[in-house]
């Protein structure tokens, strides 16, 4: 049973190291993607919105989506999706791409905002090392406490010891 306060905060931690992973490695892309100094004009082709929540009387996020479409340098047509765009962006807008060279191009059509990007970033990171923080600090306390003797024999009887001497 004991077990099971240990492998819960680990399976947490596991999460939250991955959606670190996850959230570091897309500032990077976006942030490379700015620095190239490669642009290209895209058309909007889609937008949709996805929710999550609404079950229990809990609230309801909805996301929006961009699918976009543009050429590269090289002439290869690509086309990417992302969240979180402005929603005044419709279907058949032109915008401005900002991608990455390479076998593998990486693509977004949001503006720069380096200090923007910088601070969701180190605030989402802040969070996550909070949940990491309180999983750990779960998992030694739980450890201390059942450390702890709870029979010993130092409980007082009640006896009077008396002491004589000077």
């Amino acid at each position: 049973m004991d077990a099971l306060f240990y492998v819960v905060p680990c399976l947490i931690l596991a999460g939250v190291l991955f959606v670190g992973y996850r959230v570091t490695r897309r500032s990077g892309e976006i942030r490379a993607a700015w620095n190239s100094g490669l642009t290209a004009e895209g058309r909007c082709l889609r937008t949709f919105t996805t929710t999550h929540g609404g079950g229990n009387d809990t609230s309801v996020h909805t996301t929006l989506h961009h699918v976009y479409e543009f050429t590269a340098r090289d002439g290869r047509v690509v086309r990417f999706e992302e969240e979180g765009g402005p929603a005044t962006t419709v279907e058949g807008d032109i915008v401005t791409v900002h991608y990455t060279e390479g076998t593998r191009i990486v693509a977004t059509a949001r503006r720069p905002s380096r200090a923007g990007l910088a601070a969701s970033t180190v605030g989402v990171l802040a969070i996550l090392g909070v949940v990491a923080a309180i999983c750990v600090g779960f998992m030694i306390t739980y450890d201390m406490s059942s450390e702890l003797p709870f029979g010993d024999d130092t409980t007082d009887t009640g006896e009077s010891v008396i002491i004589e001497g000077s």
